[in-house]
């Protein structure tokens, strides 16, 4: 048997080739799928990064959300991770892409804080509960991203109903079975700039990509407002 490693050889692809390629076959395969181009440029990195195209019907953009997200970044708003997986993945460099003050610290995740750990372990509650207590200023016209923790999202919901607090964006895909589609369904209905993935699907990468696709937008020569649809989108 030959190894396909011979026949890749044969004919090489960079990386930037390869990811070239990748997204032409995203973009035939997803056919007329009718989102806006700055969605679709988000939606698609989410295909590349889990490679379902299934996905495409599962994520909710509020009105503002990209135009929100966007102006955030460039603000150089702080962000607030539910995992250290995602502020691991999160780019520092894509972010200084767009803001140059974005700094490592500007990702904030308390989950392993010691203090927070014994919160937790007294009150017999999740942990991702006491983190994002505590990152509660960084809420305020914050990026708050979420992969894992439902709990926490259920918590920032609670902030928002009950004592205001208004994130520039919430990006909400916690993944799992035990109040993940009450945590998302919950903070579709409320007045903040969200983009969720519904469903029990979710996950730290797909909450990465999606940040990640917010630089790419607002790099994009032609970024403009159009007015018609009431978001900023790529020409």
């Amino acid at each position: 048997m030959k190894a396909f490693m011979r026949t890749f050889m044969e004919h090489p692809m960079s990386g930037p080739a390869i990811e070239t390629r990748s997204f032409d076959i995203i973009d035939a395969e997803a056919g007329d799928h009718g989102l806006p181009p700055a969605e679709w440029e988000v939606v698609r990195r989410m295909i590349h990064t889990t490679g379902d195209l299934s996905i495409v019907s599962s994520v909710r953009f509020s009105p503002d959300a990209i135009s929100a997200g966007i102006a955030a970044l460039q603000a150089g708003a702080p962000l607030f991770a539910d995992s250290n997986m995602i502020r691991a993945g999160l780019s520092q460099a894509r972010l200084c892409s767009v803001c140059p003050s974005y700094q490592a610290d500007s990702v904030r995740c308390h989950v392993a804080d010691a203090d927070v750990a014994e919160e937790a372990r007294r009150s017999s509650l999740p942990r991702s509960l006491f983190a994002l207590r505590k990152a509660r200023a960084q809420l305020e016209g914050g990026i708050a991203v979420f992969g894992n923790a439902p709990v926490a999202l259920l918590e920032l919901n609670r902030l928002v109903l009950e004592e205001g607090v208004r994130p520039a964006l919430v990006i909400g895909m916690p993944v799992g079975f035990v109040h993940v589609e009450e945590s998302k369904e919950e903070l579709m209905r409320l007045p903040v700039p969200s983009i969720v993935m519904s469903g029990r699907r979710g996950g730290s990468p797909l909450a990465v990509c999606v940040v990640h696709a917010l630089c790419t937008v607002a790099l994009r020569t032609g970024y403009t407002t159009d007015s018609s649809q009431g978001h900023k989108s790529p020409n």
